[in-house]
C-alpha cells in the first residue's frame, strides 16, 4: 500500500514539474518582446535546473561568433543595420552580394535597375579615422534614393580584415528574406529580366519542363538545381563604364558580339565561364533552358538557387582567387545541376584592378584551393557512401568530378564496389 502512494506521489510530482516548467516557458517568451527584432529571433531560451528556475540567454554576438567562426577577429558583425522598408514574397528572388566603401554609388544604381529584394553586406575597414564619415555617407544615400530604403537591407562587418569574400557572401545569403536567392557581384548591370522569367516558370501553372525532360520548378524547388545568368564584359575598357548603352535585349547583344566589342566575362580566364557554353547561348532558341554538361572545376558563374539548398561558401580563402569557384564547386559535388538561362544575361560595369594584389593573393590562394577540392570530394564521398547513396543521380557529379584526381579515383571505384557488392548480398538475403 505504502509502495503504491509512494509510486503515485512522484507520477503526480512529475506532472507538476512538467505544467510548471511549460507555464514558465511560455511566460519568458511572452515577455521577451523587448529589443529589436533581429535579438527576438535569434536568441534562444536555455532552462538550468538548480534551486530555483533561471533563464539563461545565448548573446546575439556568440550565435554570430559561431556562425562564422572563420571571421578574423576581432570583428563586429551588425545584420540588417540598415533595414528595407519592403516586404518581400518568400518566393522571390534576393541578389546577395558584397560592397565595400567605395561602392555605394553602384549599390544605388542596382537597386534602381533590379527594384526587387537585395541583401548586402558592407565591410568597413574600422581602423581608418573615416569611419563615422562613411556611415553618414551610406545613411544619406539610403535616405535619398527611394529604391535603396525600399529593397536594401545592409548588414556591416567591422574589422580591420579585407577581402574575406565568402564569409561576406555567406553573412548576405544568410539574412536574406526570400527563399530563393542569386550570388551576385556587385559591379554587374543586370540587363534583362530574368526574375520575371522564373517566377513565371515557377508559378503552379508553370511549364517546368525543358529539353531533357527533367522538371526544372521541382529541382529548383527542392534545391537541386541553379540557374546561370551569363556574364559578359565590353572589349573596351571605355565602353564598358558607360552603363547607359548596356544592351537590354539579347538580339542587341549579338551585335555587340558579332562586332567584336563585347565576349565572355574574364575572357583571358576561360575556365572561369566556358562551362555555360556561349556557342549554345547564342544560337539557343528563345525560351530555352539549357543544361551546363562540362563542368570544370574553376567554373565561377553567376548563379540562383535556393537559399538552404546548396552548401554555404567555404570561408578559408582570404583575397582574390578561388573564392567563388569553391562555392560552385561544393554545390555542384553536393548533387546541384546548373541550367541556363538562354534569353538573359548581365555585363560587368568595368573598373581597374588592384593588379599586384590579386596576383599574390591569387598564388596564396591555389595550394588552398588545390587542398579544399580533395577534402571535399573526400567529405561528400564519406556522405554518400554513408547514406547509401552512392548509386543515385546526385552523386553523380561528385563521382564523374573526383574520379579526375589521380589521387581519388581508385579509392571512389573501391568505394563504389563495394556498395554494390553490399546491395547484392542484401538483395540476396532478401
Amino acid at each position: 500500500m505504502l509502495q503504491r502512494m509512494l509510486h503515485i506521489c512522484i507520477a503526480l510530482y512529475i506532472i507538476l514539474s512538467v505544467l510548471f516548467t511549460t507555464s514558465s516557458l511560455l511566460s519568458s517568451s511572452s515577455n521577451s518582446n523587448s529589443g529589436n527584432l533581429f535579438t527576438r529571433d535569434l536568441r534562444k531560451q536555455i532552462v538550468l535546473e538548480s534551486t530555483d528556475l533561471e533563464r539563461h540567454y545565448v548573446d546575439e554576438s556568440i550565435i554570430l561568433s559561431k556562425a562564422f567562426p572563420h571571421l578574423m577577429k576581432p570583428s563586429q558583425i551588425i545584420p540588417y543595420y540598415l533595414r528595407a522598408s519592403g516586404v518581400f514574397h518568400k518566393h522571390d528572388i534576393t541578389i546577395t552580394s558584397i560592397i565595400t566603401s567605395n561602392r555605394f554609388e553602384i549599390l544605388a544604381r542596382l537597386a534602381q535597375r533590379y527594384q526587387g529584394p537585395i541583401s548586402v553586406t558592407l565591410h568597413i575597414n574600422n581602423a581608418t579615422e573615416n569611419v563615422p564619415h562613411l556611415l553618414e555617407s551610406l545613411h544619406n544615400l539610403y535616405n535619398t534614393t527611394p529604391n535603396m530604403a525600399v529593397y536594401v537591407d545592409v548588414h556591416l562587418v567591422l574589422d580591420t580584415f579585407d577581402r574575406q569574400f565568402n564569409t561576406w557572401r555567406n553573412i548576405a545569403r544568410l539574412f536574406a528574406r526570400t527563399e530563393y536567392v542569386m550570388m551576385l557581384d556587385v559591379d554587374f548591370y543586370i540587363c534583362t529580366d530574368f526574375r520575371e522569367t522564373l517566377r513565371n516558370l515557377l508559378r503552379v501553372d508553370g511549364n517546368g519542363e525543358i529539353g531533357t525532360g527533367e522538371n526544372i520548378r521541382e529541382m529548383f524547388n527542392n534545391g537541386v538545381a541553379a540557374f546561370v545568368v551569363p556574364a559578359f564584359e565590353y572589349i573596351s575598357y571605355k565602353e564598358g563604364r558607360e552603363y547607359k548603352t548596356f544592351p537590354k535585349t539579347k538580339e542587341h547583344l549579338m551585335q555587340l558580339v558579332q562586332q567584336r566589342r563585347i565576349g565572355m566575362f574574364h575572357r583571358v580566364w576561360a575556365p572561369g565561364h566556358n562551362s555555360t557554353d556561349y556557342d549554345r547561348f547564342y544560337s539557343a532558341k528563345p525560351g530555352e533552358i539549357y543544361k551546363v554538361t562540362q563542368f570544370h572545376s574553376a567554373y565561377e558563374p553567376y548563379t540562383i538557387f535556393r537559399k538552404d539548398g546548396p552548401p554555404w561558401c567555404d570561408e578559408r580563402f582570404i583575397g582574390y582567387g578561388g573564392n567563388k569557384a569553391a562555392c560552385v564547386y561544393e554545390m555542384y559535388l553536393s548533387g546541384i545541376s546548373f541550367y541556363v538561362l538562354s534569353d538573359h544575361f548581365i555585363i560587368h560595369q568595368n573598373h581597374l584592378y588592384e593588379e599586384k594584389t590579386r596576383k599574390n593573393e591569387r598564388r596564396f590562394n591555389r595550394k588552398i584551393y588545390t587542398d579544399f577540392k580533395e577534402e571535399t570530394c573526400l567529405r561528400y564521398l564519406r556522405n554518400f557512401h554513408d547514406m547509401r547513396s552512392l548509386k543515385t543521380p546526385k552523386a553523380r557529379n561528385m563521382i564523374e568530378e573526383c574520379s579526375r584526381n589521380k589521387k581519388l579515383s581508385g579509392l571512389i571505384a573501391q568505394v563504389s564496389l563495394n556498395v554494390s557488392l553490399q546491395e547484392r548480398y542484401l538483395l540476396l538475403k532478401a
